[in-house]
């Protein structure tokens, strides 16, 4: 099977309440189109998108492909509107096309879309998950409950600003016979790559050395 084309496509904020709905029913009912399945719904939070190093007190300003744009204009706080979005994968069987529509939520403080259940029946669990991990909401939603977390946990983990090490953790309590929930006892830490070691096998004495008839550098 050969690959299929892709394409992105985008809808602004402004647009996004009344038209979602639409222009997933043509997507999928239109014949020149025919996104029939949804193959994953998915949250992104762009909360110091390409702006942002790791969050270290002696990391480099340069290296491990950080991707990081500088200059004094991104000083700014990510515009309203464009820190939550999400992300429809949609194939089209009959006609070998995949599409991924990207739609931002317009409120950051709670961040909303359309139910897409009406439409893809199958994104029932998927929208369950991108609401427990980012905390977007689904209006119109059938049973929008937590998927992947605890009962009663606290946040959304996947959430630029949710602590690495989480806010609670859960012990068993012999003396009350069940599990209890306690603040965080470990110190959080970020796994950035502090020591560059010297790799001896790029060592000139050895990568100059000349070639013997057998294969191995002289001694």
């Amino acid at each position: 099977m050969s690959a299929s084309p892709s394409a992105t496509a985008v809808a602004e904020p402004s647009r996004l309440e009344d038209r979602l709905l639409e222009t997933a029913r043509v997507l999928r009912d239109a014949p020149e189109l025919k996104f029939d399945m949804c193959m994953d719904v998915c949250g992104v939070d762009y909360l110091e998108h390409g702006r942002a190093e790791w969050k270290t007190q002696d990391a480099t300003s340069s290296g491990f492909s950080r991707g990081v744009a500088r200059g004094p204009e991104l000083d700014a706080p990510v515009a309203a509107g464009r820190r939550f979005a999400v992300v429809y994968h949609l194939l089209s069987i009959s006609l070998n096309q995949r599409l991924r529509l990207r739609v931002f939520c317009a409120d950051d403080a709670e961040p909303m879309v359309d139910s897409v259940t009406g439409i893809w029946a199958g994104v029932d669990w998927f929208e369950r998950e991108a609401f427990d991990m980012f905390g977007i909401l689904f209006k119109g939603h059938p049973d929008l409950r937590r998927l992947l977390t605890d009962y009663g946990f606290i946040g959304h983990p996947f959430r630029k600003d949710f602590p690495l090490s989480g806010n609670v953790e859960v012990r068993y309590d012999p003396e009350k016979g069940r599990v209890v929930y306690q603040p965080v006892s470990i110190d959080p830490r970020v796994l950035v790559p502090k020591v560059i070691r010297h790799d001896n096998r790029y060592d000139p004495a050895l990568t100059n050395a000349p070639v013997a008839a057998t294969g191995k550098p002289h001694a």
